[in-house]
């Protein structure tokens, strides 16, 4: 059998712990699967493009990726968007067309409920 993987990142580990403790305060389950999803080995961590969210998402809605943001395809319309990760190329154009990028930690704190909240890939 072969060794199970995780983050080893540092940054990371505390991030996945203060989701866990949100997710327990507020005795809601999003927060609780956005870190389990982080806990993922890198290479089953979730990898979302800017077409897929701008295909599958409607304008102003608050967007979760549990991994990485790569900049492929463009985005439409404005959201708001947190993820662990983002390539510079998906900085640019979510910059570009006037979209917002949250951290996950701060976003768990500004929405503790997760009303309204979608998680993507």
């Amino acid at each position: 059998m072969s060794k199970r993987t995780g983050p080893s990142n540092q940054i990371l580990l505390r991030l996945i712990m203060e989701l866990k403790k949100e997710s327990n305060k507020q005795n809601v389950n999003i927060w609780k699967r956005v870190a389990t999803d982080l806990e993922k080995s890198t290479r089953q961590r979730r990898v979302v493009n800017l077409s897929s969210l701008s295909r599958y998402t409607k304008e102003n809605e608050i967007v979760v990726v549990p991994g990485k943001v790569l900049g492929a395809g463009n985005l439409e319309h404005k959201l708001t968007i947190s993820a662990f990760q983002f390539s510079d190329g998906a900085k640019e154009k979510i910059e570009k067309v006037g979209a917002k990028i949250v951290p996950l930690l701060e976003l768990s704190k500004s929405n503790p409920s997760g009303k309204g909240i979608r998680i993507m890939g």
